[in-house]
Parts: structure tokens; sequence; C-alpha cells
């Protein structure tokens, strides 16, 4: 029978859920982000600084390694304070992991203009932005919060006091501050993903829109005299909010501090703004201008 003899009608037999969808997008996605050789060298040396963060909540707590390493001295206290330093670090090891990444999800599909023949699958451009979204916080998560719950309870268990209890604080802002962190390293990174094809330049363009803003934010304050042009700093607001999850003191200057509602309004508006290019951007179609 000739193709043009048959009918066609709508298929009813049983559906994939949606969630099923979802996770072929993050099955792919993990596997393409994991294929290069550079993302194992980069999550090797992501895993440096916990080695040497465990080495010294080891020495701190083991009175003889003190007295043969430190010579007895116990200048190394492990509290908030010692915590931050290592959300800090595991935090910016994380943007050096997006800037690889996260164009490896998302640039490679625009460039080779598979975008239509994705999305032309039982699958929604939400659920693909879904899967690539899940796919790089799962690579962002190994280098941030579960390393450092890890030296959390590490610590608990070194510790000769009953530490872990009394410092529960830590390990919430330690979950909190991560989590914060990489939702907006993600949304932010399949963003500027989206907007360059070229992955060289998706990797480069990442960087600067963290780094950037901050130039911008100290010209504004030094010509308006207002601490709100701290807002476009990433690294300070981030460490701010990063020490009052925590509990730890706050480094920065009194009268630059800024409140917790704006930090969390910025974030938040730069995940709007991610999430805005996304839709623009993710379309089963290709514009050709000429």
């Amino acid at each position: 029978m000739s193709v043009y003899k048959h009918e066609y009608r709508a298929y009813t037999g049983t559906l994939t859920p949606l969630w099923v969808r979802v996770a072929v997008v993050v099955r792919y996605a993990f596997a393409e982000a994991w294929s290069s050789r550079i993302t194992a060298t980069l999550f090797t040396l992501s895993m440096a600084p916990v080695v040497v963060y465990l080495v010294g909540i080891y020495l701190a707590n083991n009175a003889l390694a003190r007295a043969l390493v430190m010579k007895g001295n116990s200048f190394l206290t492990i509290n908030a304070s010692y915590f931050v330093k290592v959300l800090e670090t595991q935090s910016w090891l994380a943007l050096v992991l997006t800037a690889w990444i996260a164009p490896r999800l998302i640039s490679f599909d625009l460039a080779d203009n598979a975008l239509p023949i994705l999305l032309s699958h039982p699958i929604s451009r939400f659920g693909y932005v879904l899967g690539k979204f899940i796919a790089l916080f799962a690579c962002l998560s190994l280098v941030t919060w579960i390393p450092c719950l890890l030296l959390f309870v590490f610590q608990g268990y070194s510790s000769e006091q009953p530490w872990l209890m009394a410092n529960l604080r830590i390990a919430a802002g330690l979950m909190a501050g991560s989590l914060i962190w990489i939702v907006l390293l993600s949304f932010l990174g399949l963003a500027m993903s989206s907007r360059v094809k070229w992955r060289v330049a998706a990797t480069g363009v990442i960087f600067a829109v963290v780094f950037i803003p901050a130039g911008i934010g100290g010209i504004i304050m030094a010509i308006l005299r207002t601490k709100w042009g701290l807002l476009l700093n990433a690294p300070a607001i981030m460490t701010q909010l990063w020490q009052q999850l925590l509990g730890a003191p706050v480094s920065m200057r009194a009268d630059f501090v800024l409140p917790d509602a704006a930090i969390l309004a910025m974030l938040a508006a730069v995940c709007a703004v991610s999430v805005y290019i996304l839709n623009a951007r993710i379309r089963a179609r290709e514009v050709v201008r000429g």
C-alpha cells in the first residue's frame, strides 16, 4: 500500500511520563559534560583544596600530630570562619567548572542547529532546559555542598567535644550558601551559553558577566559615594551572604554592609533575566538573516 493511502491519526498508546523524558536529557547532558578529560581534570583539581582543609581539621583535633607537625602550636581553629573559607574556595572553583561545562550542554546544540530536531521529540522547551539545569546542578554539587558537608561531619567526628550538635548552623549555612550559588551559576551559565554559539567565547562570557560588573560597581561607588554599587560585585556580596549564613564575623566595613534582602533580590533578578534569555533562545526554529 502506498504511503499516501495511509490515514494518519493521533497516537493513542501509553505516554511516557514527563519526568522520564527529562531524565533522558539529564543522562545525555551528564554524559556530554563528563566525556571530556578536561572536565575530569578540573574536578580532580577542585578536590585538592578539600584534601588540604581535611588535613587542617585533622591537625586541629589531633594533639600528637599537632605536636609533631605544628610544634604544639594551636593557631588553627575550626569554626564558622574556617568553613566560610572552605565554601568560598569550592564556590569559585565551581565557577570555573561552570564556565567549562555549561557551554558543552547548550552551545553544541545551537551551533549544530539541533534544537528543531531535539524539540520535535516528545520533550518541551521547559523539559529540555530543566534536564540541562539538573545535569549542571548535579556536577556543581559534587564540588560544593557535598564536600563541604563531608568536612563538617569529619570535624564533628574528630572533635573531642560535642561539636557537631552545637554547630548545626554551620551545616545549614553551608547547604544554603552552596545551593544559592550553584542555582545562580546554573541559570547564568546556561543563559550565557545560549547566547554564544562558540564554546570558547561562551566560557569567556561567563567569567565576564561575573567580574566586569564588579568593576562597574566599584566605579559607581567611587563617583556617587554610595555602597549600593556593591550589588554589582558578585564576589563581595556572596562573601557577605556566606558569612552571615554560617554565623561568621562579617569582614566588610560596617558602612558597606548591605541588607540580606537586597542581596537576595539582586540574585533573584539575575536568575530572572537568565530565564528570560533562555526562553528567548531555546526555540525549535532558527532565524536566518540575509
